[in-house]
């Protein structure tokens, strides 16, 4: 089985909420005219990375986003995940909404892991998630992450154990840990035998600019397709399932773990959003 994916890596104007959704439907149309059965849109698209910005307009899941990308999938006739704000209440969560070509909302992850550093700060705008999600697309199982959560490899793991073929990461990864982004993304992969697709930001937010380079990691750590450092770009390319197994029959590796030694991170994985 093959699915080919369209990453849309993208320059977001900040607080630019219609014009940015509006973005949805130009990448959905052009990833089902080039043949693709999903299309990917990076962290906060909607509202782009600033988080004075995103407290005063980040929105509920009845708002223009959701229904923005909603809409998009639905007349592209293609599966779509996209970072969004979600309001909810008091709090504001980072968050990874997977749409189906019926409009459909298959799954929804929180970002879990909040950067507390200069000069971003995450938890003094948003409320961490509090559970894994592994959504079926197109008949894969699909681990999502948000951005700051490809430093722990627990979450990873706990969704390979769950059974995610294909590890999902919608970013706005700084320029300035550039190299971080290509290591870690490939031993995500390589450590859980697992197809990475990583969609990331390019311009600046402020002072913080973005490194691009999206890209698509085979089980075996190759990246077999990368968008460029700088520009905006349409990224196509083609993920096999059987890679997967071919991986494991030759390493079995998941099958010589030690949970008894370190314990397994697995054990509550089937909690979601």
């Amino acid at each position: 089985m093959k699915i080919k994916l369209g990453l849309a890596q993208l320059s977001c104007s900040v607080g630019d909420v219609e014009g940015n959704c509006a973005r949805f439907e130009e990448y959905a149309r052009r990833a089902a005219e080039a043949g693709c059965d999903v299309v990917l849109f990076p962290e906060m698209t909607d509202t782009g990375y600033d988080m004075a910005v995103i407290r005063d307009k980040a929105s509920p899941w009845s708002g223009t986003p959701f229904h923005s990308a909603r809409r998009a999938a639905m007349a592209a006739g293609i599966h779509l995940l996209c970072g969004l704000s979600e309001r909810q209440g008091k709090d504001i969560f980072n968050s990874l909404a997977v749409f189906s070509p019926d409009g459909e909302l298959l799954g929804r992850y929180r970002k879990s892991h909040l950067l507390n550093a200069a000069p971003v700060f995450e938890g003094r705008c948003f409320t961490a998630g509090g559970g894994l999600a592994a959504v079926a697309v197109n008949g894969m199982t699909w681990g999502l992450s948000i951005c700051y959560d490809l430093r722990f490899p627990e979450l990873y793991r706990a969704l390979a154990l769950e059974g995610a073929e294909i590890l999902v990461n919608c970013s706005a990864w700084p320029l300035v840990r550039r190299e971080h982004w290509d290591i870690l993304s490939r031993a995500r992969a390589v450590e859980n035998q697992a197809w990475f697709v990583g969609i990331n930001r390019v311009g600046a937010d402020g002072d913080c600019r973005f490194c691009g380079l999206s890209r698509i990691v085979s089980p075996e750590g190759k990246v077999i397709a990368e968008a460029d450092s700088e520009k905006e770009e349409l990224l196509i390319g083609d993920i096999d399932r059987e890679a997967i197994f071919r991986f494991r029959d030759r390493l079995p590796a998941m099958a010589s773990r030690r949970p008894d030694l370190y314990g397994n991170p697995g054990a509550e994985a089937g909690r979601r959003f």
